[in-house]
């Protein structure tokens, strides 16, 4: 395909997710069974242009003065995808795959002519206009600038599974370490129209030395700093990725009982922690009841709440725009529920870790001082404590409203968003 047919394949899979409602991955993947003819490049490249435009979608819209599919898909391949203008002139002329050719007007707005600059402080964040009070009440003066950070392509982070390789010892020359996490690889983000490699074919994911987690996720699991031998449960499992960096962490000894109320979710972890060789991680399906046997006995709770996943816009930038006032409300309401059911399993002594992929204070402080004021017997011990002891003084610092819990933005810590807090089981 040439670059018309790509922006113009851009335009009917933004149709799809903007009008219709299709959740990205899904409009992608509907878009392919359709056009059997398209190459596994072309594809690459509309998937980059509809991301792009996803990311920005706000900003986008601004600049063109006009937040149709086909402005959008255009401002994303020159804005965000490096295309100059002149390059679209030159190389859609005649192509009756690009649909019409570019107006005067068009041309102007992909030049520059209407300034960000100009736009209000929301738009130029790309943060919808309902949540913005949100953002600007976290971040204050930065709160443009972690937004913004929120709209940029992510790179590609692997885990090296301490269990069976060091990072040292994979073999991908192409990444680079990780700035905080020890164990972690970075592939950077992508350019233009190109891809990250396929991790999930490579020789290191197959033989267990490495896993694709993103380094917010490790650096969470490493604060953590669960001991060999201690007996720790992973209450909102998921898919077990954080189950299996607990597990390379404790150097596969003691147990970890990774837990959700999803079996579908969950159900991917038997075969990861084998791949991974983490014998110590035990899956265990809903119900609940399950885990009664565990009950006051546990040294380390994690507790990874469903959450809007405001932190992980760069990856999943449709979910920006689906989410709505009142699905913030429902996922609040799980988080107090998931909370207050897992601090039964904590022994005294032993310490609760609250963890979101979340960078808004409702879901995230706001929920650890709630539990706090209506449960006796937890204390807020400091996270930044813990991250001098892991990642040392020198390490980026995450954002702290309160000197205990940590904010990671991909802004300040170069990562996804991840929220962090842990509390001590004082009777």
């Amino acid at each position: 395909m040439r670059l018309g047919g790509r922006i113009q394949a851009a335009a009917e899979v933004l149709e799809d997710v903007t009008q219709r409602r299709t959740p990205v991955t899904m409009a992608l993947r509907d878009w392919g069974k359709a056009h059997r003819f398209a190459g596994s490049k072309d594809r690459s490249a509309i998937g980059n242009i509809v991301l792009d435009a996803l990311r920005r979608k706000a900003s986008i819209g601004f600049r063109m003065n006009d937040d149709s599919p086909r402005a959008l898909a255009l401002g994303a391949t020159v804005f965000s995808g490096g295309v100059t203008v002149d390059e679209i002139l030159e190389q859609t002329e005649g192509d009756q795959h690009f649909g019409a050719p570019l107006t005067d007007d068009q041309i102007a707005k992909l030049r520059g002519q209407i300034e960000l600059e100009t736009a209000p402080e929301s738009i130029r964040a790309d943060v919808p206009d309902w949540l913005w009070p949100a953002f600007e009440t976290n971040f204050d003066e930065d709160a443009i600038v972690e937004g913004a950070a929120l709209t940029e392509r992510p790179p590609m982070d692997v885990r090296a599974n301490a269990i069976k390789a060091t990072r040292e010892q994979l073999d991908q020359k192409s990444a680079s370490p990780t700035n905080i996490s020890p164990v972690g690889m970075r592939f950077p983000p992508v350019e233009g129209f190109g891809r990250h490699p396929n991790i999930n074919a490579d020789t290191d994911f197959l033989t267990g030395k490495m896993e694709i987690q993103d380094e917010g996720s490790q650096i969470v699991s490493l604060l953590v700093a669960a001991k060999p031998g201690e007996t720790v449960l992973d209450y909102c499992a998921g898919g077990g990725g954080k189950s299996l960096a607990l597990a390379a962490d404790m150097e596969n000894q003691g147990e970890i009982h990774a837990f959700d109320i999803d079996k579908r979710r969950l159900a991917p972890t038997y075969e990861r922690a084998m791949r991974a060789g983490a014998s110590i991680i035990k899956v265990v399906p809903p119900p609940a009841k399950s885990l009664n046997h565990l009950r006051g006995r546990v040294d380390r709770v994690l507790v990874d709440a469903p959450c809007t996943g405001v932190g992980t816009w760069r990856r999943k930038p449709d979910a920006k725009w689906r989410l709505t006032e009142d699905a913030l409300g429902r996922r609040m309401q799980e988080q107090v529920k998931v909370l207050d059911e897992a601090q039964h399993f904590v022994k005294p002594g032993g310490l609760l870790f609250y963890v979101t992929c979340s960078v808004l204070a409702a879901e995230n402080e706001a929920q650890v001082y709630a539990f706090l004021e209506r449960t006796e017997g937890f204390e807020l011990l400091s996270a930044g404590e813990v991250w001098e002891e892991r990642f040392g003084v020198d390490a980026p610092k995450p954002w702290s409203s309160d000197g205990c819990t940590l904010t990671l933005t991909p802004a300040s810590t170069h990562t996804d968003g991840f929220f962090f807090a842990v509390m001590e089981k004082t009777a």
